[in-house]
């Protein structure tokens, strides 16, 4: 039943054996065995997807409540309470994995040592379903609706070059300038492809920036090397620059000028029992959000360059 749950989460045998870590034959196998059970066709099987019959939907909706419940009952033993268990698919950005999450998960393996975590750290949409992931963590606003989310803290965006690109080209005064006379590091969507503008409001003026660029990133760590690099100006979370900021190898740029905070979300399908083992990580991430010095600090800029908006 769980593997049939799979296949069809998934769309084809190849990743359901993949996420269960089972050969593609014992798939094929259990998939066989059920159906030659039920005495019924439960998918229907091309060279390149899986699709569900009319009784296999039917199956696949009583099968998941089922093991919902099956879930639910054992969660609901003591012995889960207090030490839940398990394997936990999560996947995080990589500036966020690599600068707040990643440093931390020892506290978090130290209170759990019976949860097996498999940490997917990029900046690439996944498909939480088909990919089998329990939840993931992401910052913006969420797009697909279907998903049941928990806001777990915001984080601030603040502008900054390296020193060698403002002697070349001059500090900026107003967010129009970076249109013309200025480079950017470009920042596109792994999904559309897109490039992400820049958004710089001050007293009810707010400016939406494009820019020129010459290179132009899907990686947020990448962008930022780009920008300590000399590449153009970037724009990103305050918790990716302080470092760099408070070292000297960038510098803010248009520091009086602000953006609208930024949500960050755990994020996990709405068809998936919220278990022991997932609450007690999305608890432990909204605590350690809540407490973390590189979440809670919108800059490390020097006492001298900080303003207002900076300010703890």
């Amino acid at each position: 039943m769980q593997v049939f749950v799979r296949v069809v989460e998934s769309g084809t045998f190849t990743k359901a054996s993949d996420s269960l870590t089972l050969p593609k034959p014992t798939v094929t196998r259990l998939i066989q065995s059920l159906e030659g059970h039920l005495q019924t066709k439960l998918l229907n099987r091309t060279t390149r997807k899986v699709t569900v019959t009319p009784d296999g939907a039917a199956y696949y909706e009583r099968a998941l409540r089922l093991l919902t419940e099956v879930d639910e009952l054992e969660s609901s033993m003591s012995h889960a309470k207090v030490s839940p268990r398990g394997r936990l698919r999560v996947d995080v950005p990589a500036a966020l994995g690599q600068l707040v999450l990643m440093p931390s998960l020892p506290d978090f393996c130290a209170r759990y040592p019976d949860i097996q975590i498999d940490l997917g750290v990029g900046d690439r949409p996944v498909d939480l379903i088909g990919e089998n992931i329990d939840c993931v963590i992401r910052g913006g606003t969420l797009t697909d609706q279907s998903l049941v989310a928990r806001r777990v803290a915001e984080f601030h965006m603040i502008a900054a070059a390296s020193p060698a690109y403002l002697k070349r080209h001059g500090m900026p005064r107003h967010p129009s300038e970076l249109e013309d006379g200025h480079e950017v590091v470009g920042y596109f969507s792994a999904r559309t492809g897109r490039l992400i503008p820049m958004d710089f409001n001050k007293d009810g003026e707010r400016v939406e920036v494009t820019g020129r660029y010459r290179v132009a990133v899907n990686d947020s760590n990448a962008y930022t090397a780009a920008g300590v690099a000399g590449l153009g100006v970037v724009q990103t979370a305050t918790f990716m620059l302080q470092d760099h900021i408070g070292s000297g190898a960038l510098e803010p740029v248009l520091a009086d000028w602000c953006s609208d905070p930024v949500p960050i979300h755990v994020v996990y399908p709405p068809n998936r029992h919220l278990s022991v083992k997932l609450r007690v990580f999305v608890d432990w991430v909204a605590e350690l959000f809540a407490h973390h010095d590189l979440m809670q600090r919108c800059s490390s800029l020097p006492p001298r360059q900080a303003t207002a908006r900076f300010a703890r």
